[in-house]
């Protein structure tokens, strides 16, 4: 039996790496399907919308892929009255209808640029993330981009939303979290140029009422945030550009295990100096799964990524560095305790067992104490899921296994 890929799973040949073929291989057609055969019965009363986003590339890449290259795409499955509706949908990105009137791949990509290069312009192609805000979806970039309003539904394209985001760099984080009581969202703006971080509060009428600096060391690549009640939780990890490639304009991290990783918590509606810091072991996050407060500690449980390490036991930055940059994902569940009142820090491995990462929870409860955290096993060497986790927050303890 021949291993060779077919045209369709490899529609852009074999020349921009992996992740562009096979299983990985993107969709071409944006679809409606209805009476697709269903395995029981779906429940009458089970009314809503399941969105996802994810890159898609709608032309031949420049260059090399990575996997968080390509025009943002959106899948949705709808239940309403007992059926369901699947639709996916491209975000109509000002930079995609570019390449939509060009016929061809006008941009590049992070193996072989940086954001605001010049001579090798990236997109905004708003890939990332999707949540609910205002009774409208919104989608992100996770390398900071303008927020894209979408129908939950039609999945059509509303607008860009610039009002959302203000002050030096003009972006939004690509996770943001939204307080589903108050209709608040949360999100943090990052880029090379001093103070390097911003953050901002959004309302439930989709108004900027709240935005400041944060001043950081440097130039760093954080990629998610977390929020309780009363504050916001803002990552400062030991992750930063290359100097020497970044004035080159080519994208390259560095891991520094002699910087600790520090969580800046700070009031919801708080200034610069209202920030307070806490130091932690070095690592690098990609996601978190939720925030809370239990007296005056706030509690943040998050996937850490775990970095390698060398025979002699210390941590091998090289290769940590080419494991974030690759997504070859080693990561914890790990509870982090931050006590506002005393200064205190404390982290604590909840389960060693698990390699465990783009985490679920009840979005009901962001913010407040959740029990119960839903995860999917990676595969220890390449970007592949194999299976569905889901874990006790309190104890680590996996359910089900």
């Amino acid at each position: 039996m021949s291993n060779a890929l077919v045209e369709s799973d490899a529609p852009f040949g074999l020349n921009h790496g992996p992740h562009l073929t096979g299983s990985y291989a993107p969709m071409s057609d944006e679809l409606v399907l209805t009476d697709l055969p269903v395995e029981g019965e779906i429940p009458s009363d089970l009314n809503g919308v399941y969105l996802r986003n994810g890159p898609n590339p709608r032309f031949e890449p420049k260059g090399s892929y990575h996997i968080f290259d390509g025009d943002g795409m959106l899948h949705a499955g709808q239940f309403r009255n007992g059926e369901f509706t699947y639709r996916n949908k491209y975000v109509q990105t000002a930079d995609a209808m570019k390449n939509l009137d060009a016929g061809e791949e006008l941009f590049w990509g992070v193996r072989n640029s940086v954001k605001d290069s010049k001579d090798q312009p990236m997109a905004d192609v708003s890939n990332t993330d999707v949540i609910g805000h205002g009774g409208k979806a919104l989608t992100s970039w996770y390398l900071a981009g303008i927020p894209h309003i979408i129908d939950p539904i039609t999945l059509e394209t509303v607008r860009a939303a610039p009002e959302y985001v203000s002050g030096f760099g003009n972006a939004m984080s690509a996770h943001f979290k939204v307080d589903e009581d108050t209709g608040d969202l949360m999100y943090f703006d990052y880029y090379t140029q001093k103070p390097h971080m911003s953050y901002g509060v959004v309302n439930a009428q989709g108004k900027l009422v709240h935005h400041v600096p944060i001043e950081l060391p440097g130039d760093r690549l954080m990629h998610d945030m977390g929020i309780t009640r009363n504050y916001s939780i803002l990552h400062d990890v030991p992750v930063y550009h290359d100097e020497a490639a970044l004035e080159a304009g080519r994208h390259k991290i560095v891991f520094n295990a002699s910087l600790k990783t520090r969580f800046g918590v700070i009031p919801r509606f708080g200034d610069s100096e209202s920030i307070k810091w806490f130091d932690f072991s070095p690592c690098f996050l990609y996601h978190v799964i939720n925030c809370w407060e239990e007296g005056d500690e706030v509690i943040q449980i998050a996937c850490r990524y775990m970095p390698a390490k060398k025979a002699d036991g210390s941590i091998d930055e090289e290769r940590t560095a080419k494991m974030i940059g690759n997504l070859v994902m080693d990561a914890r569940l790990w509870r982090y305790s931050m006590n506002m009142k005393t200064g205190e820090a404390k982290e604590q491995c909840l389960n060693p067992d698990f390699n465990v990462e783009f985490p679920s929870y009840n979005s009901a409860l962001t913010g407040s104490y959740t029990k119960w955290g839903y995860f999917v096993d990676h595969h220890p060497e390449d970007f592949r899921w194999v299976g569905v986790r889901k874990m006790n927050l309190d104890t680590g303890e996996s359910v089900g296994d």
